[in-house]
């Protein structure tokens, strides 16, 4: 674990409550995204707004795949950082041994989730370097 994180674990108080959650999402490019919070179905709002992470502002959040309840806040931070951790096909295998079937994500009214999912990866949301990259690969191509 990064030192900046141990420091600021250690400098968290002993015996706080347990309402933190870690939660893992899919994002619209089918990505994995892994976050925590206190309230997940709130959180789940905020990123289909655009309101949430800067990662899923572009890849729109599908469903929610994964929710360890019941944490501290420096458990559901240790968590996290090995979550993020794993290679994809630990996180896939820990999805699958903690629910057999994933919740949808379904966004409130006039969220931005609610435009069609990206169905081909030149049909993403890509920043400025990103874009002039894709183009100059579909000019060789």
């Amino acid at each position: 674990m990064k030192p900046k994180y141990l420091r600021m674990v250690r400098g968290m108080k002993k015996g706080t409550e347990r309402d933190w959650s870690v939660y893992i999402l899919r994002c619209g490019d089918g990505t994995l995204y892994t976050g925590i919070a206190k309230d997940v179905a709130a959180r789940l709002k905020q990123h289909g707004r655009g309101k949430g992470a800067a990662y899923t502002r572009t890849r729109l959040p599908l469903a929610l795949l994964y929710q360890q309840p019941r944490l501290t806040r420096s458990q559901a931070l240790v968590r996290e950082i090995k979550i993020k951790r794993l290679p994809r096909p630990a996180k896939e295998k820990l999805i699958r041994k903690s629910s057999p079937k994933p919740a949808s994500f379904t966004p409130a009214r006039g969220d931005r989730a609610n435009t069609p999912a990206p169905t081909a990866p030149h049909s993403r949301i890509l920043r400025p370097a990103a874009r002039r990259r894709a183009q100059a690969q579909a000019k060789f191509s």
